[in-house]
């Protein structure tokens, strides 16, 4: 087999990256200006921790929003927790950046979005099956990352 450049995990790895940095600022600094934050993620992944009621209510995913309310903003190299505030209760959340779907700022429209494919998609790629998977990636999937419209975004 021979060595390849894993352009995909690189990007992958690159943008996760750019959303710790982000959270990092704003748990340091506070949210500057009118920056907000939507961000889906995947409430299935494993590292996921919600209450069991939010759960029930988003089995596939959930959108939650920084803007006006969070509180207790911790950042780490595998993800964040935050408490925010669903009908006056407050939450505590734990997100994995593995889980994140989309992460986007509509104040400045800046959006990414991290695609999943399943390993039998894989496996009909020959390139994509002989390549190796990045150590914090689960062996069943592959993520591709994208730059996301905020048109879809928008009501």
């Amino acid at each position: 087999m021979s060595r390849t450049i894993e352009y995909g995990n690189l990007m992958h790895r690159a943008m996760r990256r750019l959303i710790q940095e982000v959270l990092t600022d704003v748990a340091e600094n506070g949210l500057p200006g009118v920056h907000h934050f939507f961000i889906t993620f995947d409430t299935l992944h494993p590292d996921v921790k919600i209450a069991d009621w939010l759960n029930e209510r988003y089995p596939d995913e959930m959108t939650v929003v920084m803007q006006h309310w969070f509180d207790g903003l911790e950042v780490t190299d595998e993800g964040f927790s935050v408490t925010l505030n669903f009908g006056d209760q407050p939450e505590p959340l734990y997100i994995p950046y593995d889980s994140i779907v989309t992460f986007v700022d509509p104040s400045v429209e800046f959006g990414l979005r991290f695609e999943t494919h399943d390993s039998e998609e894989e496996d009909d790629d020959e390139d994509a099956a002989e390549a190796p998977m990045a150590v914090d990636e689960p062996e069943d999937e592959h993520h591709d990352a994208e730059v996301v419209s905020l048109d879809s975004f928008r009501k």
